[in-house]
């Protein structure tokens, strides 16, 4: 039997280059989509799939993620003296357990591998899951639950990954997919941001993964990929033939909220499907 997904490793370092100048005294990953931070997007995936200890990897000026997490007390108080019980109740909705969420810095933009690698410790032995959090994924259930129940089934690996135009492949991790089952395909072959016609399938990794505690051995010999960069994808594939490893499609519909324009989607998105604000947001934008 796997041993239960317990942890997750959260990468929030990166520098958000492409949100400039917004990105320059706030993370990417606080950037709101309507009234929650990327970052607690993340986190309530996590906990609804069960998971109880949540490991930030963050970098230079990301001490406000830390602050979300933690309580506001001016803020408390001044909503407690105006009677502001709703609001009050927010501002504490992501208070979690003392002890439930650890931060361990990333000291140089290596890459996501390096940023994996830098949870090590954190992460020991065990199995663990990752999410890039300006990979918003919308779904009931989450993407990680959804995962978690594969992996329950199957061990080993397990990467959520969505088809994509073959003209894309260059800006994702790519899967040679084997045997299939249902929503999960085994993985024969893992490759990092392949030229498309070079790709072996249009099935692209995106940002979730559950991953063996021996990945992080690989991660160890730093070997340099793509963009010069420490990939997560090259470690991942040096587990291949070592340890299951499949492929889990997931149901949702995923953002990339690390653009502007995939951000800008997530907000139309979930605006027009909130009750309060679809009527207002209709008379002022139409959809085809």
């Amino acid at each position: 039997m796997s041993r239960a997904v317990k942890k997750i490793v959260l990468p929030v370092a990166g520098l958000g280059t492409r949100f400039l100048p917004a990105t320059k005294a706030i993370p990417k990953e606080m950037l709101p989509v309507l009234d929650k931070p990327l970052i607690q997007y993340a986190v309530e995936e996590a906990i609804a799939a069960g998971i109880e200890d949540i490991i930030l990897v963050t970098g230079r000026n990301k001490q406000v993620m830390e602050d979300h997490f933690d309580h506001a007390y001016e803020l408390e108080k001044i909503l407690q003296e105006k009677g502001k019980t709703e609001a009050l109740e927010i501002s504490r909705s992501m208070l979690l357990e003392e002890g439930r969420i650890a931060y361990v810095r990333q000291m140089r933009p290596l890459g996501l591998g390096h940023a994996i690698w830098c949870a090590r410790k954190l992460v020991g032995d065990a199995p663990f899951a990752v999410a890039l959090p300006d990979d918003l994924i919308v779904g009931k259930p989450g993407a990680l639950k959804q995962m978690v129940d594969a992996y329950n089934e199957l061990g080993g690996n397990i990467v959520a990954t969505m088809d994509v135009a073959r003209e894309d492949t260059s800006k994702y991790g790519v899967i040679t997919p084997g045997r299939r089952s249902g929503k999960n395909v085994e993985v024969t072959g893992l490759v990092e941001k392949p030229h498309p016609a070079d790709a072996p399938s249009t099935q692209a990794v995106v940002g979730r993964y559950i991953l063996q505690p021996e990945v992080m051995a690989h991660l160890n010999k730093k070997m340099v990929g793509a963009g010069g960069e420490i990939q997560l994808t090259d470690a991942m594939a040096q587990l291949i033939g070592e340890q299951p490893f499949h492929a889990h499609e997931f149901d949702g519909q995923r953002f990339d909220c690390g653009s502007k324009i995939g951000w800008l989607m997530a907000n139309m998105t979930l605006a027009a499907a909130d009750p309060h604000l679809s009527e207002q947001l209709k008379s002022i934008v139409t959809f085809k």
